[in-house]
């Protein structure tokens, strides 16, 4: 079994590290958040830090490098105060990949993909077409992480679409029946398969 202590990984070359840390922690969640500028231009990313923070109310967070280089997703959410969350699955992998490509803030990457934006009811910010999940997010409020320089972004769940056919009866959503796809470090994608759904466990006599 291959082992690094801090000072190891402190020294690897940069970037075998970062594909080392970045994987580490296990497949990631995979998604493509959708913003829109005051000036109508809609924007999307990729984004594999989205995770559960809470159920009441219906809270989510995401991980945010420094913003000591422009980043549009996190413009756009403090100017308007919405962003979507929108699941990638198979279909539209590499299309979403691509959204992490620097492009100048005036291109949207709508433009440059096949990725279409979908808007709903009032909702200012566009959500991706044809996700099989997808959610619209009121930014709530950032927490600095000053150890590692980044922000975590709160944002409460203002509305859930889901595709029918991934509902089950008890609440939970099964995400292999959309082939929907996890990030597994930086660049790496899988569709994971539905395993076992186990029951609430309780302590075993003793």
């Amino acid at each position: 079994m291959a082992f690094f202590n801090f000072n190891d990984i402190q020294n690897l070359e940069k970037i075998y590290k970062i594909n080392l840390i970045n994987s580490c922690s296990g497949f990631k969640s995979a998604n493509l958040l959708g913003s829109i500028s005051e000036e109508g231009i809609a924007n999307v990313g990729v984004f594999s830090s989205v995770t559960h923070l809470g159920s009441k109310p219906p809270t989510l967070g995401f991980i945010l490098r420094p913003t000591t280089v422009p980043r549009d997703t996190y413009k756009n959410m403090k100017d308007l105060g919405v962003f979507t969350i929108n699941h990638i699955h198979e279909g539209i992998i590499e299309d979403a990949h691509h959204t992490s490509a620097k492009y100048p803030k005036e291109v949207s990457e709508f433009d440059m993909t096949n990725l279409e934006p979908e808007y709903k009811g009032a909702f200012k910010a566009p959500f991706v077409k044809g996700a099989p999940v997808q959610m619209s997010m009121k930014f709530i409020e950032e927490v600095y992480v000053p150890s590692n320089d980044v922000l975590l972004i709160v944002s409460q769940i203002q509305e859930l679409y889901i595709q029918d056919e991934l509902l089950q009866e008890d609440g939970l959503i099964n995400l292999s029946k959309g082939n929907i796809a996890t990030i597994n470090g930086l660049d790496t994608y899988a569709i994971p398969k539905f395993k076992a759904q186990l029951s609430y466990q309780r302590p075993k006599k003793i």
